[in-house]
């Protein structure tokens, strides 16, 4: 880059150097320099940096590479950093790593500094003070010699771009003259604004969200919610009649990295949220201009992930009061990922705990969308605490958020009528939420639908594919309706006779409010719905989940016989947690 800016000055607008590594204007690093001496010949050792040796790379490039990586990142939990700096090595050849330099365009330290002072654009160093590749002393030179500004990082390894994203990316925009005008001190016309960011992965976050919501608005006067949100929520939202902010349409789109995800009814939650990092920081970044340009009294986070991870690691970025919300804490390995996921997930939720013990005021409100009681009782990992008593300690309990009140839905006959069933007639209902991910099981339940009607014809399927799921896929039936996103499906779910579900935990909460029979096959691998949500549907005397490999579709019809018409003996859900959520939050706003 810097011979580019010296060759064709016009070419070349500015220079951001990340650990820049230009040759002979700093000394190299104690460790490499001796590396380097050795690195053609024969170690009797491979121990530390013994492996930056052709020798060993040759023998175990893999392990070259993880050690290399790993003195790179010597930030704490930093393992999705280093598996993708690996997979990237691993890309390339081995003997394409050991081609020499040659023909350098300068050999001497006289001759890189002359180069050096001949760039006339503008140059921002950004180097970390921890970079065990290229010494701070580089970067600091190649700023004087540019004329540029170098910012150190602290605490930062090589690969700041990586493990430092949000202090990079900003440094980058402000740079490139892109840097958004502060937002205005108070509200504009007085009016108070809420931004509410509300996950994608599934439909019920959105649904509590609404509930939420409006209870916010009958307690905040004037208030005005607007939402940071992508499809599929975007198509809930308008139809209820929500304000969707036009930042959105800059979100990264997370359902389709879900649905590449996914595969015959699994979903692998924790494997996919640790793969959804560069979307997060993509739309962290629309987060952060949007909050830079305007005010907002409180912001709002359902599960938004990516809005508490980077919040906390840059906590200076706070100018607003903050909620965080959720309906579970903490990850949890599957059986079938053995002690690699049990390490990620403890280490995962150990960089939580920390981000919360070492800010803690950045939350205004962690609210946990559940009674005490529905907390797992698990660790957090090894030698990590208790996640009850962690919970307890760090969130206010709403109980949970139902969107309708189910003394409303109780007359099962006169909603079968206004809403089309003949109430004489079974009526099975069949939801996979709003993703892809569920069309497998959605398929094998229109077989053990056609095997039901043997027995019991008068039965009839209402099949609901969501918005991501295209209804044409499936060939007619007697007796069953296919329909694409159904906006109010609680309503049909409240009067039907038995629901099929994929296992999350939305749906499956609306049925137990409404005492319907259903049967809930969990996606494999997805340790949300596989623990957290089996836990609380037993507390509340749910039937025991399904297991995908045994619903088969003649596994499926006989449940379906066994359940279609049978009492449903559940615990009550409480009613009122969008009333309890709302006053919670009621408060924080505007620091009321």
């Amino acid at each position: 880059s810097i011979q580019l800016a010296v060759s064709d000055p016009d070419r070349v607008l500015g220079i951001v150097a990340i650990a820049p590594g230009v040759p002979l204007i700093a000394p190299p690093l104690p460790h490499k320099q001796a590396a380097f001496e050795t690195i053609h010949e024969l170690l009797d050792s491979d121990e530390g940096w013994n492996k930056f040796n052709y020798h060993y790379m040759r023998r175990d490039y893999r392990g070259f590479l993880e050690f290399f990586f790993d003195e790179l990142l010597p930030e704490p939990h930093s393992t999705k950093q280093l598996e993708d700096a690996v997979a990237y090595g691993l890309d390339g050849r081995v003997e394409t790593m050991l081609l020499e330099d040659s023909d350098p365009v300068a050999t001497t330290r006289e001759e890189v500094e002359a180069m050096c002072r001949r760039v006339r654009c503008p140059v921002l160093v950004i180097h970390g003070d921890r970079d065990q590749c290229q010494s701070i002393e580089r970067g600091r030179a190649l700023a004087e010699l540019t004329g540029g500004r170098l910012v150190q990082l602290a605490g930062s390894g090589h690969l700041p771009m990586a493990r430092h994203p949000v202090s990079v990316n900003r440094l980058i925009r402000e740079f490139a003259g892109a840097e958004p005008s502060a937002p205005p001190a108070v509200p504009r016309h007085g009016r108070p604004r809420a931004l509410l960011v509300s996950s994608p992965i599934g439909l019920g976050h959105a649904w509590r969200d609404v509930a939420i919501a409006r209870e916010l608005r009958r307690l905040v006067p004037g208030l005005r919610v607007e939402w940071l949100a992508q499809p599929p929520l975007t198509t809930l939202l308008e139809a209820c009649g929500e304000t969707v902010h036009p930042a959105s349409a800059e979100l990264a789109p997370e359902a389709i990295h879900i649905d590449a995800e996914s595969g015959p009814h699994q979903l692998h939650a924790f494997n996919m949220l640790r793969r959804l990092d560069e979307i997060l920081i993509a739309n962290f970044m629309v987060f952060d201009d949007l909050v830079r340009q305007e005010h907002f009294d409180v912001w709002i986070a359902d599960e938004g992930w990516e809005i508490d991870h980077f919040l906390h690691e840059n906590p200076e970025l706070k100018t607003s009061p903050y909620v965080w919300m959720s309906d579970f804490v903490g990850y949890l390995p599957m059986p079938s990922g053995g002690e690699r996921e049990a390490f990620l997930t403890a280490d995962y939720n150990a960089e939580m705990i920390e981000h919360v013990e070492r800010n803690p005021g950045l939350r205004d409100l962690s609210l946990f969308i559940g009674d005490p009681e529905d907390v797992v009782r698990r660790r957090f990992g090894p030698s990590l605490p208790f996640i009850p008593t962690w919970t307890k300690a760090h969130f206010k309990f709403a109980g949970y958020v139902l969107p309708f009140d189910p003394h409303d839905l109780a007359d099962t006959a006169a909603l079968r009528r206004e809403l089309g069933y003949d109430p004489s007639r079974r009526l099975v209902v069949a939801t996979v939420g709003g993703s892809a991910v569920g069309v497998h099981l959605l398929h094998r339940i229109v077989e053990a639908f056609r095997l039901l009607q043997a027995d019991i014809p008068e039965a009839e399927l209402l099949l609901v594919c969501g918005p991501r799921i295209d209804p044409r896929e499936f060939p007619p039936v007697d007796g069953m309706r296919v329909a694409g996103y159904v906006h109010d499906l609680s309503r049909t779910l409240a009067c039907c006779d038995l629901a099929v579900v994929q296992g999350g935990m939305s749906t499956t909460m609306e049925l137990v409010a409404n005492r319907r029979p259903f049967i809930y096959i969990p996606l494999r691998d997805h340790f949300e719905q596989n623990i957290h949500v089996a836990n609380r549907l037993r507390r509340y005397g749910a039937p025991p989940p399904t297991r995908y490999k045994d619903a088969t579709p003649e596994r499926l019809a006989d449940q379906m016989r066994e359940r279609l018409g049978s009492t449903a003996a559940y615990k009550p859900v409480e009613a009122g947690g969008a009333l309890r959520a709302a006053q919670l939050i009621a408060p924080v706003i505007g620091g009321r």
